[in-house]
């Protein structure tokens, strides 16, 4: 083969590369798995400037991993499709499982307590299908629309103490959030079993059950 040919090919796929190497650009990208953002949603979230969060993803731009359309003055992001999703749980993963430091600044967020042996998506597409669990989406309520579990009922985590009384008690509810380091689920799940709720939180979030080939739903229920 032309060397060349292989070092042109590699300094390309290189740039993919180089546009994961930074937190900010990885937070976007994952809450980019959430639905469609504008500029400045996303400086809020991964608490920067708007200059600084159009200058992360103008790179991702550049790199082709995320889209981009106007809506009036708003200029929108996407992902540019659901294998730039497996992209980043796939890098996630891989950091968690083989970089102690992940688990030592997980540890330090998360205590044994609020881990809350989390139900797995094996188990929890079982209790779905059979009917034993009300799922309930504590993400706000955008994400929801923009895709949810199907099934599942909007009930963003700063709406929860008040509309709390709509929640059968008999019931067992699985929450979840955005994804397994996603702190949403832990508190909704504490306040529901302090006030005599059944509850437990899904392990995963909604890209990965999207991505698992879980019933999908969007738009607001």
């Amino acid at each position: 083969m032309n060397g060349e040919f292989k070092d042109h090919l590699y300094e390309e796929l290189a740039r993919v590369g180089q546009a994961l190497g930074n937190g900010h650009r990885l937070e976007m990208l994952d809450v980019l798995s959430q639905g469609e953002r504008g500029v400045e949603e996303l400086a809020r979230e991964v608490r920067l400037s708007v200059a600084n969060a159009s200058q992360h993803l103008q790179v991702l731009h550049q790199a082709h991993l995320v889209r981009r359309r106007r809506q009036g003055v708003q200029v929108r992001y996407r992902l540019a499709d659901s294998r730039v999703m497996r992209l980043w749980i796939l890098l996630r993963d891989v950091a968690a499982a083989e970089l102690p430091e992940v688990a030592m600044v997980v540890d330090q967020e998360f205590d044994e307590g609020e881990r809350m042996q989390p139900v797995g998506q094996a188990e929890a597409r079982r209790r779905v299908a059979a009917g034993d669990v009300l799922l309930l989406d504590v993400r706000p309520r955008s994400e929801y629309v923009a895709g949810h579990i199907g099934g599942a009922i909007s009930i963003p985590l700063d709406e929860l103490e008040e509309r709390m009384p709509e929640l059968p008690p008999g019931r067992e509810i699985l929450a979840y959030c955005r994804g397994p380091y996603c702190a949403f689920a832990n508190q909704a799940v504490r306040r529901l079993r302090a006030a005599g709720l059944r509850a437990s939180r899904l392990e995963l979030g909604y890209p990965e059950w999207l991505l698992d080939g879980g019933s999908v739903e969007v738009g607001a229920a």
